[in-house]
């Protein structure tokens, strides 16, 4: 009976440590996605400046000049 304790025992702490792994893991895993999701939002609010840009400059290419 001493050594069934003993084993659950062990297997406790062993998934306990394995746990604090884990949650240690996620932790900074949810940090790096926090971090990418702040890139790609910068990435998306430069690229709709971009086209923005795009679109004035296609409009003044696409004028006709005042003396035609």
């Amino acid at each position: 009976m001493n050594r069934r304790i003993e084993d659950l025992e062990s297997q406790l702490a062993f998934q306990e440590q394995t746990i604090d792994e884990l949650n240690q893991l996620v932790t900074e895993q949810n940090g790096e996605l926090a971090t990418f999701k702040r890139h790609l939002q910068l990435l998306a609010s430069r690229l709709s400046q971009v086209r923005d840009q795009q679109s004035e400059n296609s409009s003044l290419v696409d004028e006709k000049p005042p003396h035609y």
